[in-house]
């Protein structure tokens, strides 16, 4: 808890100008708001809602002008998702998302090193963010990679693979070789969420106090479905 203390006064000294005139800006009504903080089974439920209407091909319509022009003071996302980097799972589309609603890091893999890990404590730390979403997909070439068993053609690459490589392992316990591929998506899914909440203590902190939900889920490349796996929190 002192290393946890620590961290906080170091972060509130670095904290830019910018941002301090960012809070001082929002107006009042801002931050009424923001101490109304929605439960994470109510944010859930709006993004399976949000995912309906995507499925459906009846994603709503905003204005992004004034909605451009309200953000430009702040933001407040509820919502950190992290994804893969694959042109085809944008978490702002498949959610019927729109500016400023998601906080998203996204890698090959969907899974973070120091950096993402570093992106999702500030969110939660300075932008209000209560609910984590791991999101892997189905057909991802990360995990892949990583099932082949081939050593990369560069290190970077090869520390991806290296990454993924404990959820392969568990999935071929009970895989078999024309299943390991799917298998090993889900398994990296639960595994990305343990190591994110693992490599940080801000996270731990917030997951113990009961003000960070994070849920597993995958998405469904043909048909548009996010099907969460599984939720970790402070209750469970």
């Amino acid at each position: 808890m002192k290393k946890y203390l620590l961290y906080l006064l170091l972060m509130s000294q670095c904290l830019s100008v910018g941002f301090a005139q960012q809070q001082a800006t929002a107006p009042p009504q801002e931050h009424a708001v923001a101490g109304r903080v929605p439960s994470a089974e109510s944010i859930w439920s709006d993004l399976m809602e949000g995912n309906r209407r995507f499925v459906n091909g009846k994603t709503e319509t905003v204005d992004v002008v004034p909605l451009r022009h309200s953000l430009a003071k702040g933001q407040q996302p509820k919502v950190i998702v992290l994804a893969c980097s694959d042109s085809r799972v944008a978490p702002e589309i498949l959610f019927d998302k729109n500016l400023g609603d998601l906080f998203v890091v996204r890698s090959a893999g969907n899974i973070a090193d120091a950096i993402g890990v570093g992106s999702i404590e500030y969110a939660l730390e300075h932008l209000g963010s209560s609910v984590l979403v791991v999101l892997g997909h189905e057909k991802c070439g990360a995990v892949s990679a990583a099932c082949s068993g081939d050593k990369m053609p560069t290190p970077n690459l090869q520390a991806i693979v290296d990454k993924i490589s404990p959820a392969v392992t568990r999935a071929k316990i009970h895989a078999k070789a024309d299943e390991l591929v799917e298998a090993a998506i889900l398994e990296n899914v639960q595994q990305s969420a343990k190591d994110v909440v693992a490599s940080s203590e801000v996270l731990q902190h917030f997951l113990h106090d009961g003000k960070l939900t994070v849920f597993e889920a995958v998405y469904e490349l043909g048909s548009g479905k996010v099907v969460q796996l599984g939720k970790v929190s402070g209750h469970d």
